[in-house]
């Protein structure tokens, strides 16, 4: 029988986002340091799981399991692979960036200032949006991380308050070649709700992919009873979604993981049909992967 989670469980969709980091051992430490995490869990890819990816290169790399300071179990995963020099996440399509939330940004902005995420974002209030107030910092395997406080009335739009300085993440940042298809793959095979799409001027997408900073950028939020929790930016015409290296994941956030209540509903076609795993991620329930379109890597857990 699977452990029972629901105790700490998120009300929301996420369960997880996987990183593949240069160093694991410094990687814990910058994200337990400046961002209160903890490790809850520490080992190595089972040949099975890699394999359940797509990347059988992945087994016996060393993983650590991460979860906030407030405890709520939405994880991160950090697995130790080779880093191409220079890899910027939000440079290309794919999984481009991670969003947290914090309970205060200008404090949050502080703290980052002696830490080794380098701010590429300040907080900057978005006049469309009003109810959050973001930041964006770029960490050392160049992952991009949003640091975003929620301002009154945006619980009632299904996102949550932060309980601790720098908390859960909430939302998971895909970057698309074909927003509208993507967002049509997600309503189709997970039946998430697809909101409108609003047009924004996107600071930290235009600086990634070197576009003046006021280039205004199409994005939408998908999100499932009620909690918003994907956001998919459009990227210009001609970028092409970032590639693993045979065998292995995608460097930068490789996968993002989510709960799902029945996997015999889900149409597939699955890259690894459902199978029981053990770890703190899946505590001995069934998850599946699915390859997305454009090749970004989503993987269900049964709840």
């Amino acid at each position: 029988m699977p452990d029972p989670i629901q105790s700490d469980s998120p009300p929301g969709p996420l369960r997880a986002a996987t990183l593949t980091v240069a160093d694991l051992a410094r990687a814990i430490d910058r994200y337990t340091r400046w961002f209160d995490y903890a490790v809850v869990e520490r080992g190595v890819i089972a040949p099975d799981l890699a394999a359940a990816w797509g990347a059988p290169g992945v087994a016996g790399s060393r993983q650590a399991v991460l979860r906030p300071a407030s405890g709520r179990a939405v994880d991160l995963r950090l697995i130790e692979r080779p880093m191409a020099p220079g890899f910027s996440a939000m440079a290309a399509p794919g999984w481009t960036a991670l969003e947290l939330c914090v309970a205060d940004v200008h404090q949050a902005h502080a703290r980052m200032q002696d830490s080794p995420f380098v701010v590429v974002g300040p907080p900057n209030a978005i006049a469309n949006l009003p109810t959050i107030h973001p930041m964006q910092v770029e960490g050392p395997d160049g992952e991009f991380v949003f640091l975003t406080q929620i301002l009154p009335g945006g619980v009632a739009e299904g996102l949550p308050t932060a309980q601790t300085p720098i908390d859960t993440l909430f939302i998971c940042v895909l970057g698309c070649c074909d927003r509208a298809a993507c967002a049509q793959w997600f309503a189709q095979t997970l039946g998430l709700a697809i909101a409108p799409p609003l047009d924004i001027p996107y600071r930290t997408l235009s600086r990634a992919l070197g576009l003046p900073p006021d280039t205004r950028h199409t994005i939408c939020t998908a999100s499932r009873d009620g909690h918003l929790f994907l956001e998919l930016d459009q990227y210009p015409a001609g970028a092409v979604p970032r590639a693993a290296q045979p065998g292995d994941l995608v460097p930068g956030v490789a996968l993002v993981t989510v709960w799902h209540d029945r996997l015999d509903t889900v149409p597939g076609p699955w890259l690894s049909p459902p199978a029981l795993r053990a770890g703190t991620i899946y505590a001995g329930r069934r998850s599946g992967v699915l390859r997305m379109p454009e090749g970004a890597l989503v993987e269900l857990v049964e709840r």
